[in-house]
């Protein structure tokens, strides 16, 4: 079911995020805590941007685990972000291929998802004929996660400018609505579990979401109203200025300082402005 790190405030080393804390994400690529499988070693991403260079984020998959990605332990205490996005897979829908490797980009944003789309095989086609031409052959994976992000830009386009910092969860949320109208017209019942985390480095939004009203949503947590500090091995949240503020969203808390976390609530968005203000919104 993969799992998932998104950062955003002052420049940090990926290894702070990645390697160091105690349940870091390369941990949890081998030894998962909140999944019924532990294992999530069907390939990684890191995904991070350069605004002072260039608007668009640079990305680098890879189909080995994370764990034992020897460029991945080279690059990650080289490289230094303010929006930093992380990603191990484990494989339900499509190869194992780069292409089919999270995060995601198309111009400006980035997108990695954590769940399943339910159905989706039922659904494809439909989406695929819904996009532009542009986005429908930008498309390069299989997955399920791939296509949701693809419906997502297209809704994205289509809104008025008056939504400005909105935009990003409400075409998240138009993306969820059309989504399930697909499901119920094509019959299908599977759940669909979307946890997924788009950005355009600048605003960050994710949502954790089931289509089940009886069930309940995989992990998703965020801290903020901090700064994220790692020394000798030991992370935590620590009170800062708040022109140092940061915040994580992550499948996992990385720590196990419980007053760090907490859990996104149920069908819910988490949503991150550039200036770092943290609203909780019901899908």
């Amino acid at each position: 079911m993969c799992r998932l790190l998104a950062y955003t405030g002052v420049p940090i080393v990926v290894d702070q995020l990645v390697y160091q804390p105690r349940n870091s994400l390369i941990h949890q690529s081998y030894e998962a805590k909140e999944l019924e499988e532990p294992l999530n070693g069907d390939g990684f991403g890191i995904g991070w941007y350069v605004r002072e260079l260039d608007p668009t984020p640079a990305v680098f998959v890879s189909t080995s685990p994370a764990w034992s990605n020897r460029n991945l332990r080279m690059m990650a205490p080289k490289i230094v972000s303010r929006c930093i996005f992380a990603h191990v897979r484990a494989a339900s829908v499509g190869d194992t291929s780069e292409a089919n490797c999270h995060p995601f980009t198309f111009g400006e944003f980035m997108c990695m998802h954590n769940g399943t789309v339910g159905g989706f095989s039922a659904l494809k086609r439909t989406i695929r004929r819904s996009l532009p031409d542009d986005i429908y052959n930008w498309l390069r994976g299989q997955t399920d996660s791939e296509h949701f992000f693809a419906m997502f830009l297209d809704r994205f386009r289509k809104l008025p400018k008056s939504t400005a910092g909105e935009g990003i969860s409400v075409a998240m949320r138009q993306t969820i609505k059309d989504l399930e109208e697909m499901r119920t017209a094509a019959g299908v019942t599977e759940t669909s579990w979307l946890n997924v985390v788009i950005t355009d480095g600048k605003t960050v939004v994710g949502v954790r979401w089931v289509s089940d009203p009886a069930e309940d949503p995989l992990s998703l947590y965020y801290s903020e109203g901090s700064r994220y500090v790692c020394e000798n091995g030991m992370c935590r949240m620590e009170r800062a200025a708040p022109d140092e503020h940061s915040v994580l969203i992550v499948s996992e808390k990385l720590t196990d300082i419980r007053d760090d976390w907490k859990k996104i609530p149920k069908n819910s968005f988490v949503i991150v402005s550039p200036t770092m203000d943290v609203t909780l919104q019901p899908v």
